[in-house]
């Protein structure tokens, strides 16, 4: 009877141990610095991708950053119409040429020149432009006035540059999640600098939780709400922690107004945008917001409901409001 007993108390502490060792799921994480930032990448396997994914963000620099004097878009910049450009390359173009016509010009790459000229770009003149200057720098200004020929870009002002650091952390982010995708990996988080691709589930079967920032322009950290992200990218942006003040007490923002060229603030504090879109979508539209302002945002929300955003400001009274669709 003993034994009996032992017996049957052993099969029952076999069959919990099984039972635990299924529910046990397999969890990567990897961190490090790109793009002038840091990374944050989790998804529920156990094969290490680290080495895969270093390399894609070199190809994505190579073809895409700025800061890097040799990729192609620099090397475009500086008026080499030779530069083959490769596939990563001619979707953010193409992307970027839709998007600009999405927001009737409002996402525009081609303010590259008056980036540099304001101080946020990364030639970091920090310039105080008066208006005879900005409009000199304007003729440049219209992803219009760039094409493509083949695989060559094609600008009709030599000077004018492109600069894709509005859409191209995004779509790094896209990149590494679709790679992850090819390796039947179907449950992640790709954080790239605060914008995210989310896929499938986290580790205890719930979607992806991530948190919107509160626009405190003293540098200090809060939290304005949480979103569950379903299968969704998310990008955010705001003028409360990149600006600079000028020589003439002028505070001048890091989102260039692609209408007027001037860095002057709309009356949104932050955009944060999520979708069942690519994160480079997201990425565009939480810049275009920005210079947009709050009712061309909604009327752009309206139009296009597939998009989400929560759109903090400051109300006639000065506090803070939001506005989610």
């Amino acid at each position: 009877m003993t034994k009996k007993i032992f017996f049957i108390a052993s099969l029952l502490l076999f069959f919990i141990t099984a039972c635990k060792q299924e529910k046990k799921v397999n969890k990567t994480k990897l961190q490090g610095l790109v793009f002038g930032t840091t990374y944050h990448i989790t998804y529920l396997d156990n094969v290490d991708y680290q080495k895969s994914i270093d390399s894609l963000f070199y190809i994505v620099n190579k073809s895409l950053s700025t800061y890097i004097p040799t990729s192609d878009i620099s090397k475009i910049n500086k008026g080499d119409s030779t530069v083959v450009i490769d596939d990563l390359f001619l979707e953010v173009f193409q992307k970027s040429k839709r998007i600009y016509k999405e927001t009737d010009g409002y996402f525009d790459p081609t303010v590259c020149n008056l980036v540099n000229a304001w101080g946020f770009g990364y030639k970091r003149e920090k310039k105080d432009l008066d208006t005879l200057q900005v409009n000199e720098l304007m003729k440049q200004v219209g992803l219009d006035k760039v094409s493509l020929k083949g695989r060559n870009i094609q600008k009709q002002f030599k000077d004018a540059c492109l600069d894709f650091n509005s859409i191209a952390k995004g779509y790094g982010i896209d990149v590494v999640g679709r790679f992850l995708e090819s390796k039947n990996v179907t449950n992640y988080l790709v954080e790239i600098g605060g914008e995210i691709r989310a896929k499938g589930k986290n580790s205890r079967g719930a979607y992806w939780k991530v948190a919107i920032d509160d626009p405190n322009a003293d540098g200090t950290r809060s939290v304005s709400r949480f979103i569950d992200l379903n299968n969704q990218s998310m990008a955010s942006s705001g003028n409360y922690r990149k600006f600079r003040v000028g020589k003439n007490g002028q505070k001048y923002v890091h989102t260039i107004n692609p209408k007027t060229g001037f860095a002057t603030e709309s009356n949104l504090l932050s955009a944060t945008v999520y979708g069942e879109v690519d994160c480079a979508d997201v990425d565009a539209y939480a810049t275009a917001f920005m210079a947009m302002g709050l009712e061309k945002s909604k009327e752009f929300l309206n139009k296009y409901p597939r998009i989400k955003a929560v759109l903090l400001y400051a109300d006639k009274d000065g506090k803070i409001a939001e506005f989610s669709n």
